[in-house]
């Protein structure tokens, strides 16, 4: 088990142990729930999540995350509503919970074990667009409940106009949050309190102007986090950030799982066990129909998901704080509300606590990437040299502002120096080891087109940048620009 499942389990327990002390039941306000916590999680997650690897597994991620959470959502409900003769609104509700995944708990597990990029990436992508379409389906379903109907073409036209209109606000409030950083002049408190208001504020205008708002903070995250950190906010600021909201992240994983132990009655989880099980099998077999067939979809129009990864996808799908968000924000109307957050509570403690234990097990037996020890010497060396490359351009920042002395400034840079050369060294002796067809390695190409990737956008900011200071025209630059975009769809094909 990793320290974050365990630890969660452990404050769960904690929740439970806490409730049999309180003299009476706690209550908690759903709208509450919905509108403070979940933000901060979405929020989190999109800022951390890197654009420009999405694009390289676009394809896998949108049919795990779009088609493939309604086909596991829609099994799991549809085997609780004949297995345990539920009505069909808590069996869509609960399907839809349970087919939400934690990217935490699996990436927790990848730094244990190493997995290649590909795999981390489509992981972390499934996740985080999972989150949002999980919820616009929840909101949906919750509508139909209240309004009494809801038809499957108005359903699909709905989540079509949130999805888009969400993403649309999304991209708006991300680009003006970008211009908003350069008028801050890299002050981290500032950057702060900044992210903190596109959070609930693009939550609260999602909501207000009836679109998805869990899309709107999705896409204004990635938005800031690859446009706003990375191109305004010097290393030591965006460090400041990051850390506030993983911490941020923290507190409020740490209080829903105590939150979910104070809502749960213990006589009566214990009770359901056998129901638990079967919610289980349910959605076990819902990720099951969803995985191998869309992977295999996947294998015809990309780049190939070798057949033991995809074992980790369907046995990955491990359930986190979001499926206590969401049940816990369920209406005090919905019937069996109490059931369904046992329901819940006890599908995902077994959750965290037999998938979060055997999948470190299960990603070592299954080898998804036998990696050389030639291999793990190159990336050491790179690790090296990234690291005193960018210490180097800091020191040159440092020495033009005037905090460094020439002296100084010329010292230090010949101690970075040193790592460079030795670095540099290392990796011309261990790519020499390497014969002609490793070089020539699926890894190697993907690597190498990240790093053309970069190096076209960095081009592309650089003419862009030109026009708007009117040092030459965009008549001259416009043939410059598409042959750079061409270049950049060849990459992405």
């Amino acid at each position: 088990m990793t320290p974050s499942d365990f630890s969660n389990t452990l404050l769960v327990l904690a929740g439970l142990a806490v409730t049999e002390l309180l003299p009476q039941p706690v209550r908690l306000d759903s709208d509450l729930i919905l509108n403070l916590l979940l933000p901060i999680l979405v929020f989190q997650a999109a800022i951390n999540t890197d654009v420009s690897r999405l694009r390289t597994t676009l394809k896998p991620i949108s049919l795990l995350a779009g088609p493939g959470l309604v086909i596991a959502s829609g099994i799991t409900a549809l085997v609780l509503r004949l297995a345990l003769n539920m009505n069909w609104i808590p069996a869509l509700l609960v399907g839809t919970i349970l087919a939400n995944t934690d990217t935490i708990s699996v990436i927790a597990v990848f730094k244990e074990v190493k997995v290649p990029d590909r795999l981390s990436t489509i992981v972390e992508g499934e996740s985080l667009f999972n989150d949002g379409i999980s919820l616009v389906l929840f909101s949906l379903i919750l509508q139909a409940y209240t309004t009494g109907s809801l038809t499957f073409l108005g359903g699909l036209q709905q989540l079509f106009l949130v999805v888009v209109g969400g993403s649309l606000l999304g991209l708006a409030i991300g680009y003006l949050c970008t211009a908003l950083f350069v008028a801050l002049s890299d002050d981290p408190l500032s950057g702060i309190l900044l992210t903190v208001a596109v959070a609930f504020g693009s939550f609260q205008a999602g909501q207000f102007l009836q679109v998805s708002g869990v899309v709107v903070v999705v896409v204004a995250g990635l938005t800031v986090g690859n446009r706003g950190l990375s191109q305004t906010l010097s290393a030591s600021s965006k460090i400041t950030l990051l850390n506030f909201w993983e911490y941020a992240d923290f507190c409020v994983n740490t209080f829903i799982f105590l939150l979910i132990g104070l809502e749960v009655d213990l006589l009566q989880l214990w009770e359901i066990i056998p129901t638990i099980g079967l919610a289980i099998l349910a959605y076990q077999l819902g990720r099951i129909l969803s995985v191998y067939p869309l992977l295999g979809l996947s294998n015809c129009i990309d780049l190939p998901i070798p057949f033991r990864w995809q074992h980790v996808f369907f046995f990955g799908n491990i359930k986190g704080s979001l499926s206590m968000v969401m049940v816990l924000s369920l209406p005090a109307t919905i019937p069996g509300r109490t059931d369904i957050i046992t329901l819940v509570y006890g599908s995902v403690l077994a959750s965290l606590v037999v998938q979060g234990l055997s999948l470190p097990w299960l990603v070592k037996r299954l080898n998804v990437t036998p990696v050389s020890k030639t291999q793990q010497e190159i990336e050491a060396a790179q690790s090296q040299l990234i690291a005193a490359k960018a210490a180097q351009a800091e020191l040159l920042k440092l020495h033009d502002a005037g905090v460094l002395s020439k002296s100084m400034y010329e010292e230090m840079r010949a101690d970075y120096q040193i790592k460079v050369a030795d670095a540099e060294t290392q990796l011309r002796q261990l790519n020499g080891r390497r014969s002609h067809t490793q070089r020539l390695s699926y890894g190697r190409t993907v690597k190498l087109n990240a790093i053309k990737r970069q190096l076209l956008m960095v081009e592309r900011s650089a003419l862009n940048d030109a026009v708007r200071k009117r040092i030459i025209s965009a008549e001259i630059v416009s043939s410059q620009i598409e042959a750079i975009d061409n270049q950049l769809l060849s990459l992405e094909d």
